[in-house]
């Protein structure tokens, strides 16, 4: 292997909303983390993997660091303050589209405490006028030292080579950590999860998104047959919820299923059957042993 090899791995961190999500996605090239224009999506951190002859980058996709309201809200930020501390380069992503807000300024007072770089990456570029870019970066600037300032557009895929390049830059020499045809180091179960998930974060109103969580009870393929039989089971905190996510007649839950199962089927390259449940776990977000059960503490 070329002695220039680099490798490290990479914290995404911003605000929820501003697209580290699709950034990841975009440069591993395939979905790992799922992506809503509801705040909160990312749950766990994910790793996704990108490849090429100059190195291999590991970008952790953490929960988007809020001020938190519940137990849950207070893990997921716990887990986005851990990664800082895990990784060779930290992305600041920011939205140019929603400008500077209070909500950076609370990150910003985290990664000022930090000796590992940190890149600010202007994300959304192709959704303002460029005269206001310079203003709003200098307003950044003037807040905080980054060792990179880098406009984006993940949708589009306008600059991200540029960025990837930069990042190798600033990673050490280093092995190859996964093999190179290899995206995630997430289970398929986990990855299937989360896109039942993604679908009923589409689908549903306000008040149900943050109190779903999915897990996955079953994957296995039928004898002598290519069809996989996945058994899952979506948890909501109210009985109330749990009729919204069933729909008129099971309506809304087949409409999620059908997604679901086009997406899996992409995922794993087989047939699918998708079982899925509804079932009410009570107030589960303050509740320790189910962020536990549901996946959202790994004590490492």
């Amino acid at each position: 292997m070329d002695a220039e090899f680099r490798s490290g791995f990479v914290a995404l961190i911003g605000r929820p909303n501003v697209g580290k999500s699709t950034l990841m996605n975009h440069i591993v090239g395939q979905k790992v983390a799922i992506m809503s224009d509801k705040p909160q999506t990312t749950r766990n951190k994910i790793r996704g993997v990108h490849t090429s002859d100059k190195g291999q980058i590991i970008f952790l996709d953490t929960p988007g660091i809020h001020k938190p309201h519940s137990r849950l809200g207070e893990v997921l930020v716990q887990t986005a303050k851990n990664a800082l501390e895990e990784v060779d380069l930290v992305l600041f992503l920011i939205d140019a589209s929603e400008g500077y807000g209070g909500g950076d300024r609370f990150i910003m007072d985290q990664l000022r405490e930090l000796t590992t770089p940190v890149f600010l990456v202007v994300n959304k570029i192709d959704q303002v006028h460029p005269d206001r870019l310079l203003p709003l970066i200098d307003q950044y600037r003037n807040q905080m030292k980054f060792a990179e300032v880098v406009p984006i557009s993940a949708l589009m895929g306008n600059n991200t080579s540029t960025l990837v390049d930069l990042i190798l830059k600033y990673l050490p020499e280093g092995p190859m950590y996964y093999p190179t045809d290899q995206v995630t180091d997430h289970p398929e179960r986990f990855i299937v999860g989360e896109l039942i998930r993604e679908k009923v974060l589409h689908l549903t109103r306000e008040e149900v998104p943050h109190s779903v969580a999915v897990v996955v009870e079953s994957m296995r393929q039928r004898e002598n047959s290519d069809i996989v039989d996945v058994h899952a089971v979506i948890y909501t905190e109210r009985d109330s919820q749990k009729g919204i996510l069933i729909g008129k007649k099971g309506s809304l839950l087949k409409k999620v299923g059908t997604l679901a199962r086009e997406e899996i089927e992409k995922l794993l390259g087989t047939r699918i059957f998708l079982d899925l449940w509804v079932k009410v776990k009570k107030d589960w977000r303050n509740e320790e042993f189910l962020l536990k059960q549901f996946g959202f503490r790994d004590d490492d």
